[in-house]
């Protein structure tokens, strides 16, 4: 039974991991292909590190894939995260058929700051604040 397993958790680990491929030389532009390889890779190696956690039954080694599998839910996220905001912000064109920039008009390339969607409360004058 745990032979059956570990060929499950692998096979499904090598599908994602081929996915990950697949999407990195298919996808139109930067931002989908960092999307498709964090998702897939992420659990296909997740998937091929509880396999080999299986396939070893050692406190240690599973010790060790755990940690690894949380580093790896912590950082590639974080990373792929990075890697967008400094691609858009460098001037990487979207997708010629992307149907929203979520990012448009809030972004000054001049002093490099983003602005937040959210409406900022307009500065009361001092005069104002004598006569109430």
């Amino acid at each position: 039974m745990t032979e059956i397993t570990i060929g499950i958790l692998a096979s499904f680990g090598a599908i994602f991991v081929l996915l990950a491929a697949v999407g990195l030389i298919r996808m139109p532009d930067t931002y989908l292909r960092i999307s498709v390889t964090t998702k897939a890779a992420t659990l296909g190696i997740g998937l091929l590190l509880v396999a080999a956690a299986v396939f070893f039954k050692d406190l240690s080694i599973t010790t060790k894939v755990l940690a690894i599998i949380l580093f790896i839910l912590l950082t590639a996220p974080v990373s792929a995260h990075l890697i967008g905001r400094t691609s858009y912000f460098s001037g990487v064109k979207l997708w010629k058929d992307s149907v929203l920039d979520d990012l448009e008009g809030k972004y000054d390339k001049s002093s490099h700051k983003l602005k937040s969607g959210i409406e900022e409360f307009p500065e009361e004058k001092p005069d104002q604040i004598a006569e109430d």
